[in-house]
């Protein structure tokens, strides 16, 4: 299985690299690095360079994977495809050569930037960096496997991002719909008491007192948990080191990038194929 997995790996990453569309992602990391690497401007921050060469890596990651996925369902693949055991190791195939061209593209473009006009990055630094890209380009890579029609089960992706918009609003703006939801149990609480249903506008208080006082809290911790090693991870670059819990980051990431996975082959198992001409 291994053997069949990175011979279609080579395959999809070698037509990918010679294609038009491959070139292209090369010519935009290398004019993204001369924009925000200027050699004639100053010696960036580690965690300028850290970050912003990241954010390079997590862009690639999810636009390449779009690209690849996207020749990968072409009918020409037919017979690839029906050849293999498994769906899965196709699938497995496409997601591992996107994360690889990506990622060498992001750690060419670091090295030039390093070696041009870097900054002065101490062992613990190094040590850093492998583990903070790595794990963002497999979870953006997975995640744009749900973005494409190879994957797409009917209403998938919709569902998908949906839920990941949900969560982004939620965390964002919880203290204002805790108080929007409280404010308006409370509004009808009153119109239950005018109407003399004393037992029902009690519950209505009690809802407006739970969405003021312990929900938010309860759902915001909860929140804050699943965006931690977001959080985690742009601190330790601009610290400059992992603290023992901030090591953890990675390790959520790569699990998040998992379920991921496991969901996107469970789609692409059981779906239809329709391929593109």
């Amino acid at each position: 299985m291994n053997q069949r997995i990175l011979a279609v790996s080579a395959y999809l990453f070698r037509s990918f690299l010679f294609s038009l569309a491959g070139l292209l992602y090369i010519l935009l990391a290398l004019a993204y690095y001369m924009v925000l690497f200027d050699p004639r401007q100053l010696t960036p921050d580690p965690d300028y360079y850290i970050l912003v060469l990241g954010l390079l890596g997590l862009a690639l990651s999810f636009l390449v994977t779009l690209s690849i996925a996207a020749r990968a369902n072409n009918a020409s693949h037919f017979p690839l495809i029906v050849r293999l055991p498994s769906r899965i190791e196709y699938l497995t195939a496409v997601f591992f050569s996107s994360t690889l061209y990506a990622s060498i593209i992001q750690f060419v473009i670091a090295l030039i930037a390093l070696v041009a006009n870097g900054p002065s990055l101490d062992f613990r630094e190094y040590l850093l960096i492998p583990p903070l890209w790595i794990s963002g380009n497999v979870l953006f890579a997975v995640l744009s496997l749900h973005a494409t029609d190879l994957v797409t089960a009917g209403w998938s992706r919709v569902y998908v991002f949906a839920t990941i918009g949900l969560l982004l609003y939620l965390q964002s703006g919880l203290d204002v719909l805790s108080d929007w939801l409280s404010n308006l149990f409370n509004q009808f609480g009153n119109t239950l008491l005018a109407t003399g249903l004393d037992a029902l506008a009690t519950l209505a208080f009690d809802m407006a007192n739970l969405f003021s006082e312990g929900s938010s809290s309860a759902l915001g911790s909860a929140l804050s948990l699943v965006f931690w090693p977001f959080k985690a991870i742009v601190e330790a670059a601009i610290n400059g080191h992992f603290t023992p819990l901030q090591a953890l980051a990675p390790a959520f990431l790569m699990t998040y990038a998992a379920l991921l996975f496991v969901l996107a082959a469970k789609f692409f198992s059981k779906k239809d194929l329709f391929l593109s001409e």
